[in-house]
């Protein structure tokens, strides 16, 4: 029935557009307008191995949206994403704000070709306006070019070629699975000795490394060289399509090499190398480049950087963190506290304080339903903590709130905490039969019901840092596991703590009010903030697959009600209620289940006219110009952000110091999983977001702002990097 109702609805809308467009094509003969590819003069180069460049010169009065490019391939060609330069921000009165280009625009787009492929087939559809009398916006138009290919490319055994069709060739041409290749091969460097270095690279489970395309050299080393690599067994006899059979390690790489030359004088040395990559029966990388400076003395580990560009490259932290365990501890003691008064915390925590004040008078009650409530706070944290941990050692892009990435946990979520809401306005009773079971589980006044309160308690809470979170989660990600399951716990303990002290502190179990028929009042009272809670979630969702996303929202929410209802209306009744109960719960999962297939949307970050956004090439950029720069990594289910934002980033105060120092505003959205993004937070031994780096005019490291924002130590921040 919905996938019926979402065409018929797409039908209208369709034939709507269509009436739309009609009058202005009518017009375009009379009122001057001129044809789509005159209005849009597309060219296209692919003199580049492997990269097509398309290129539009844009009329006068007329402008290209950026958003509405889609890029198809032809026959035995495999596109990668393309690559689009920011555009003006405009706010559309029909769709929002959109980015567009006038004068011209230019889409970069790498490529893969089959053996045999001659050809380069493409499809490229845009669509754009014109803007003065009359404004009219074209239909969507869709070129198709045919394209012929350098000889590199169309079946050449060059290394570029080799390189971009290794691994589409071994298997047939599908390479979504792979991994960016910051987190496929991680390089990192020592000195054993001033004598000797000692190269790693770690890689997951079937990616690896070609022996002899490892290139290693030093910068500004003055007088000291590099002998050969001393190869370690191990290496794999690989048969490659296109180099035939060679040498490659899999797993991890351990590369010693000895240092000629005198090094007493020198107290570092810059190591850059150049390698070649793939994943076995996937792709093949182009070639990376990572610099690490290493530490003649200390010994300590230096983690390599990508090099973006030759004229410049972006310092990053490396080696170990400096938070010790101890500190780390009462970090996450104290931000597990504060987590308490956290926005996306407190209506959680409204279901047990309605329960502890209902029991005022029973200690018994306040210490058993507080050791629940514990329990669950702490088996959350040390499961959550755990996976991500476990998960991030093994090469997994996982980080604090990142559940919230995955549209259908946010769905479920919303549903969880509507019920919730139903449940204290005293619509429905959850606690017996099948309320048993999800949101029921909250709701039920056992100590069963303090224990899963603790877990949904934990999963809300992970959209908000709250202060002191941010050097606590960071030392957990980089700390060995045991280390690192102690601060969630500690952070679990902060969490749990009000609730430990009204069961175990009498004097503060005196504070609470005496129980009475006020009760039920504040009890629906405070059903207001859990459906406050599921409507930020639905903002969530519409940021991450749009208004298809938040329709099929509201059906569950509607299927569910309504499966609460017939439970509630049912009770007592034969067994003909339970196949009822089945088709409304089946209904409720429905929709969940096609929110899995809606495809995702541009975050909000995209609208704020302040930012730019985020690329390590354009940040790469800015810097070799010599311009400050400071990056926002934000997602639209974070609370701290969102705070941050609020009030400090889009207060005209921040706007004013923008242009008094010349620094550029970078934002990433993290809303939705982005590899880039997550390198960023990685190098940064950031935990997730909020992320606030600011890079000085003059080169160097950029300067990391705490998680928590004020006007003063922004502007502090600011005024120094436009110093250099």
């Amino acid at each position: 029935m919905l996938k019926f109702f979402r065409r018929g609805l797409l039908l209208a809308g369709l034939l709507g557009l269509l009436a739309a467009f009609m009058p202005a094509m009518a017009q375009s003969a009379d009122d001057g307008l001129l044809p789509v590819t005159e209005a849009y003069q597309l060219s296209a180069d692919t003199t580049t191995p492997g990269v097509v460049r398309l290129h539009w010169k844009i009329a006068p009065d007329y402008y290209l949206y950026r958003g509405r490019m889609k890029f198809t391939a032809g026959p035995g060609v495999t596109l990668g994403a393309a690559q689009t330069p920011a555009g003006e921000t405009i706010n559309d009165p029909y769709i929002g704000p959109q980015e567009i280009y006038h004068h011209a625009a230019t889409a970069t787009i790498p490529y893969t070709v089959a053996p045999g492929t001659t050809r380069l087939a493409l499809d490229v559809r845009y669509q754009g306006c014109h803007e003065v009398e009359p404004k009219i916006c074209y239909p969507p138009h869709t070129e198709h070019l045919d394209l012929p290919l350098p000889a590199a490319a169309a079946g050449g055994h060059s290394l570029g070629n080799a390189l971009q069709q290794l691994g589409a060739n071994a298997a047939g041409g599908d390479s979504g699975a792979a991994l960016p290749a910051e987190q496929a091969f991680r390089f990192s460097a020592l000195a054993k000795d001033r004598h000797e270095l000692l190269l790693r690279w770690t890689m997951p489970k079937d990616y690896y490394v070609y022996r002899d395309r490892i290139q290693l050299r030093l910068k500004d080393a003055h007088g000291v060289t590099l002998d050969q690599p001393t190869w370690p067994a191990g290496a794999v006899e690989h048969e490659d399509v296109q180099f035939g059979k060679v040498a490659v390690y899999f797993g991890e790489l351990d590369l010693p090499v000895a240092l000629a030359g005198d090094t007493s004088n020198l107290a570092q040395l810059t190591l850059e190398t150049t390698f070649l990559g793939c994943k076995d029966g996937g792709v093949c990388y182009p070639p990376i480049t990572r610099q690490a400076t290493i530490d003649l003395g200390g010994g300590a580990a230096a983690a390599g950087t990508p090099v973006a560009t030759a004229t410049a490259t972006t310092t990053l932290p490396t080696g170990p963190l400096r938070t010790s365990l101890v500190a780390a501890l009462l970090l996450a003691l104290g931000g597990g506290l504060i987590l308490n008064l956290m926005p996306c915390v407190l209506p959680v925590l409204s279901i047990k304080a309605v329960s502890v004040l209902e029991h005022g008078g029973d200690a018994a009650h306040r210490r058993r339903h507080a050791l629940a409530y514990t329990a669950g706070v702490l088996a959350s944290f040390a499961a959550l903590g755990g996976g991500i941990v476990a998960l991030r050692g093994a090469g997994h892009a996982l980080g604090w709130g990142t559940q919230l990435q995955q549209p259908v946990v946010v769905a479920i979520l919303a549903c969880v905490i509507f019920a919730l809401g139903l449940a204290m306005s005293g619509v429905i009773e959850l606690g017996a039969s099948w309320g048993n079971a999800g949101a029921g589980l909250a709701a039920r006044g056992g100590a069963g019901g303090s224990f899963f309160t603790g877990v949904l308690a934990v999963v809300v809470a992970s959209p908000c840092t709250a202060p002191f979170m941010g050097a606590a989660l960071a030392y957990a990600f980089a700390a060995p596991m045991m280390n690192a399951l102690l601060v969630f716990l500690a952070l679990g303990i902060g969490l749990a703590l009000p609730f430990l002290a009204i069961g175990f502190v009498p004097a503060v179990a005196r504070w609470l009010p005496r129980p009475g028929r006020w009760m039920q009042t504040l009890k629906q009272v405070l059903a207001f903030p859990m459906y406050l809670t599921a409507a930020w979630l639905a903002w969530v969702l519409a940021n991450q697959r749009g208004a298809d996303g938040v329709g099929l929202l509201l059906v569950a929410l509607v299927a569910l009600a309504a499966a609460l209802w017939w439970i509630e209306r049912s009770r007592g009744r034969g067994p003909l209620r339970h196949a009822l109960t089945a088709v409304l719960a089946l209904a409720t999962l429905a929709p969940l289940y096609l929110l899995q297939q809606v495809p995702a949307v541009a975050g909000s970050v995209a609208a704020n006219r302040l930012s730019v956004p985020y690329s390590a090439a354009r940040l790469a950029e800015l810097r070799a110009a010599g311009t400050p720069v400071f990056v926002d990594m934000t997602a639209d289910w974070c609370i701290t952000c969102k705070a941050n934002e609020h009030t400090v980033l889009a207060s005209a105060a921040f706007r004013d110091l923008l242009r008094r120092t010349g620094a550029v505003y970078m934002q990433g959205d993290w809303t939705n999983e982005d590899p880039a993004i997550t390198a960023f937070l990685q190098q940064y031994h950031s935990p997730g977001v909020p992320l606030y780096v600011v890079f000085p005019a003059g080169g160097g490291a950029g300067r990391q702002l705490p998680t928590v924002l004020t006007t003063a130590l922004v502007t502090r921040a600011l005024d120094e990097a436009a110093r250099g």
